[in-house]
């Protein structure tokens, strides 16, 4: 119900849907009013009837679904109507795979997992972020990554850097959770966000990169619920896990 409540605020300050709402609302609200005045049985009908225009209306603005399961494909803005620092609320297990991570451990983020995950024992987090130091992966990440946008806003060494800055800071904490890193000698391509990997209720999303378009924004998202795709969902947990192994002998560097 929250959610529904947050993407029906979302819509009418975008000015989307509005004039669903509005004729959902003035039917509910019809409706309503039938059914607290001296209705006859004829009058319950149309309560009925008004109450079911209400519904069909509303569903229009559902979200798309794939026929047999839920709708997967998104660009960046979908983590921007549901953030990662909502998604992470009851989890116990993180992973982000990402050049840089520097938008996906924004302030809000970080503070989520400090008054979250990082607060439970037995919960852990582990960030796979380009090496800096690593002279010829950064310079093809930054042919694909920065070079070949329309409209850049960031450049990834000092993402990077201020990545690293902030894991750093975050190493110092006193939390009962478990914070880990390394980092990559390579750009794989892609940047991944995992939530429960392997659990049942996990998500899983995937980030490709590709090599030219407008912004960061417009690169697609593949959302895969392992309820749903326990194939790929799980295939893309394990390209993690073959990075993060192969991560091995780049630790993060201990706080300072």
């Amino acid at each position: 119900m929250r959610n529904a409540l947050r993407r029906i605020g979302r819509d009418i300050v975008a000015r989307r849907n509005v004039d669903a709402y509005v004729v959902s609302a003035a039917a509910l609200g019809f409706a309503v009013v039938d059914l607290i005045s001296d209705a006859v049985t004829d009058g319950m009908r149309w309560t009925v009837l008004l109450a079911g225009i209400s519904l069909l209306v509303f569903r229009i603005t559902l979200p798309a679904q794939r026929a047999g399961g839920r709708h997967f494909l998104y660009d960046r803005q979908h983590l921007a109507e549901v953030p990662l620092s909502e998604r992470i609320e009851r989890a116990h297990t993180l992973w982000v795979l990402a050049p840089s991570a520097v938008n996906l451990l924004g302030p809000e983020t970080v503070s989520a997992l400090r008054t979250g995950m990082l607060s439970k024992r037995g919960s852990v987090v582990r960030i796979l972020v380009l090496d800096p130091d690593q002279e010829q992966a950064v310079q093809i990440a930054e042919q694909q990554l920065d070079s070949s946008l329309r409209f850049p806003i960031q450049s990834l060494r000092p993402s990077i850097r201020t990545t690293l800055d902030r894991l750093r800071l975050m190493a110092g904490w006193h939390v009962p959770g478990s914070l880990e890193w390394r980092l990559l000698d390579l750009s794989p391509g892609f940047s991944l966000v995992a939530i429960d990997p392997g659990e049942r209720h996990g998500v899983l999303i995937l980030e490709i990169h590709g090599y030219h378009g407008d912004s960061i924004s417009s690169r697609m998202h593949l959302e895969l619920r392992r309820e749903d795709d326990p194939r790929w969902h799980d295939y893309w947990a394990d390209q993690f896990e073959a990075l993060w192994n192969a991560s091995a002998g780049r630790m993060g560097t201990p706080p300072t």
